[in-house]
C-alpha cells in the first residue's frame, strides 16, 4: 500500500513540551509512533502525543479520508505519513510503538498484528469484547518483551492512587462492600462520528463494555480482587431505537460477587437530569472501621468517613492534576526507553477489566448469574 497523497496545505502546529519522568534515562531517545484510528478518541491521542518530549508521530492510519486529512494536519510538525491499510503501517520499520483507536471490534485483530510486527503498542480499552478474542489476543502476547499498555488510563491518576493506598494501609479496615454509577444527563450524541458502531452491540460490546470499562476497573483496583459472579438486568429503556438500528442499552444495575467476598452495586444510565444528585461517577468503598468517598473529575476528590456517630469526613486527597491522563502515557514511553514492561494499565489489567465488563454484560443478556470461569480465559 503506498503513501496516500496529501490533500490541502499541512499548517505547522505550536506545542508544549511536557515534563520528563525523573526516573528516565538521562540520553533521551526519540520514538516514533504511528497512531491507527483518527476519530475523537485518535484525534486526542494525537494531540497529547504531539506534546510529549522526544515523541514523534510518523505514521497515521484510518479508512475515512477526512478524519486522516485532519490527523495529518494536526500532527504537520511530525511530517506523518498516511494510510488506509493498518497493515502497510505496520510494515514501517522506523515505526516503534504503534497506538491503536479503532473500534472495538477490530482491537485484538490489530493488537495482534502489530506484536507480530514487534511493536510497542498502546491498545485503547476494550482490549476485546468477547472472551474468545481476549483468549487469541493472550496467546499472541505471551514471551511479548514489548511494552503493551491499555487505555485503562485511571490507573495513573494521582487521587485514585491515593484512594487504593490508603484502603491498602485499612484506613477503612477490611473492605466489605463498594457502591458505584455512571449517570450521564444524555445520550451519546447521535449524529457523533462514531455513532456509526458505538450504538451497534455487536462492534461496541455493547455501553458496559465501551464505556463502563473505566469504572469497573476502578472498583476492581480498588477492591483489590476480581469478580467472581454477576447478576444484573438492563436493556434500551429510554432511547428505544434511537438512533434507528440501535441495539445497545441505556441504563443497566449489576451486582458483583468478588473473588475476596467484597459484595458490589454498579448502575449505569444515560438519562440522569443535570442536577439530581449523585449524577457523574462516584466510588464508595465501605470497610469495617467506615468508608472511603471518591468523587470522579479533573479534581478528583478522596474522603474518609468513620463509622462513628457525629465524625466528620477526613480529605485524603483533592487533585489539581488538568491532564492526568498525560502521566499515563509518559509512563509508556518511560517503559520504551526503559525497557521496562511494568506500566500502569498494562495488558492484564487490561484483560481483567474487559472480562469484568463482559460477565456483566452477559448476566444482563443471558438473565443469569454469570461466573468468572464461564469467561474461558486463564489470567
Amino acid at each position: 500500500m503506498n503513501e496516500l497523497s496529501r490533500r490541502g496545505f499541512l499548517a505547522g502546529a505550536a506545542t508544549a513540551t511536557l515534563r520528563r519522568p525523573a526516573n528516565a534515562q538521562a540520553t533521551a531517545e526519540t520514538v516514533n509512533v504511528g497512531v491507527i484510528g483518527n476519530g475523537i478518541r485518535g484525534t486526542f491521542l494525537v494531540e497529547s502525543l504531539l506534546k510529549l518530549p522526544d515523541v514523534k508521530v510518523k505514521a497515521l492510519c484510518d479508512v475515512k479520508a477526512d478524519r486522516l486529512d485532519r490527523a495529518a494536519t494536526l500532527a504537520a510538525r511530525d511530517n506523518p505519513a498516511t494510510f488506509s491499510d493498518y497493515r502497510a503501517l505496520l510494515e514501517r520499520k522506523d515505526i516503534q510503538a504503534v497506538w491503536i483507536a479503532v473500534p472495538c471490534d477490530l482491537h485484538v485483530e490489530m493488537a495482534i498484528a502489530a506484536l507480530r510486527a514487534d511493536k510497542h503498542i498502546y491498545l485503547e480499552k476494550p482490549v476485546g469484547i468477547t472472551p474468545e478474542s481476549i483468549r487469541e489476543l493472550l496467546k499472541a502476547a505471551k514471551g511479548s518483551k514489548k511494552v503493551f499498555q491499555t487505555g485503562q488510563v485511571m490507573r495513573s491518576y494521582p487521587y485514585l492512587k491515593t484512594a487504593v493506598e490508603r484502603l491498602r494501609e485499612g484506613i477503612a479496615g477490611e473492605v466489605i462492600m463498594l457502591r458505584a454509577w455512571r449517570h450521564s444527563s444524555d445520550d451519546m450524541d447521535h449524529n457523533s462520528s462514531s455513532a456509526d458502531w458505538f450504538f451497534n452491540a455487536k462492534r461496541s460490546g455493547d455501553l458496559i463494555v465501551e464505556n463502563a470499562i473505566h469504572n469497573l476497573d476502578v472498583c476492581n483496583w480498588l477492591v483489590n480482587s476480581r469478580p467472581e459472579r454477576a447478576a444484573g438486568f438492563g436493556g434500551t429503556l429510554l432511547w428505544k431505537n434511537d438512533p434507528p438500528g440501535r441495539t445497545n442499552m441505556d441504563g443497566y444495575t449489576l451486582s458483583y460477587e468478588y473473588k475476596n467476598g467484597v459484595k458490589m452495586s454498579f448502575t449505569q444510565l444515560a438519562f440522569h437530569p443535570t442536577g439530581l444528585p449523585h449524577g457523574g461517577w462516584g466510588f464508595q468503598v465501605y470497610g469495617t472501621k467506615g468508608a472511603v468517598d471518591v468523587v470522579y473529575g479533573r479534581e478528583g476528590k478522596v474522603s474518609y468517613y468513620k463509622r462513628e456517630r457525629g465524625a466528620q469526613p477526613i480529605v485524603l486527597s483533592q487533585s489539581a492534576d488538568s491532564a492526568p491522563q498525560d502521566l499515563h502515557f509518559e509512563a509508556f514511553f518511560e517503559a520504551v526507553r526503559t525497557g521496562k514492561t511494568d506500566v500502569p494499565g498494562g495488558l492484564e489489567v487490561g484483560v481483567v477489566a474487559a472480562l469484568t465488563s463482559i460477565m456483566g454484560r452477559e448476566a444482563i443478556y443471558r438473565k443469569k448469574v454469570m461466573t468468572w470461569s464461564e469467561m474461558g480465559v486463564e489470567i
